[in-house]
């Protein structure tokens, strides 16, 4: 994390269904903004199941502390919106855990219609940032907290 506290994001977005996801990356960067982030890189992934390869290198930046990754997943005749969904939902979570940063989920669906994920953009884009800002400043203040003896808080 920058030496100011400025928490560092890159945020992934993806092509498909960018009526939507284009609304959701611009709410994405005015609340990083409200909130006193920074948007470093914002790249943009064919779909949501092609978004964790693009996280994965977001993530191993040490320009970056976090990553956004905003999509929308609207169900179909088969089941195939859940499969995509579910599976670029694990991979961004080992991401995360494997690099030790935030990555953050801000993906519509599965099981979604357009007119759903459409009403739903702007809450979505607003809860990735704000996670992803959050976990920065508190895996940083776990990172440099001492357990003294007394219950170490960390809000």
């Amino acid at each position: 994390m920058s030496c100011d506290n400025k928490v560092r994001i890159g945020i992934v977005v993806s092509e498909f269904n960018y009526d939507i996801t284009y609304i959701m990356l611009q709410k994405a960067i005015s609340h990083a903004r409200f909130l006193g982030a920074e948007i470093r890189y914002v790249v943009k992934a064919p779909g949501i199941y092609d978004a964790p390869i693009l996280a994965h290198e977001l993530a191993r930046r040490d320009d970056v502390d976090a990553v956004v990754v905003l999509g929308a997943v609207i169900q179909g005749e088969t089941k195939h919106d859940e499969v995509v969904a579910n599976q670029a939902a694990r991979k961004l979570l080992d991401i995360s855990l494997q690099i030790g940063k935030p990555v953050t989920l801000g993906v519509i669906g599965p099981g979604a219609t357009r007119l759903q994920a459409l009403e739903r953009a702007e809450e979505y884009a607003r809860r990735a940032v704000e996670a992803a800002v959050k976990l920065s400043r508190r895996l940083r203040a776990l990172r440099e907290a001492t357990h003294r003896g007394e219950t170490v808080i960390i809000d």
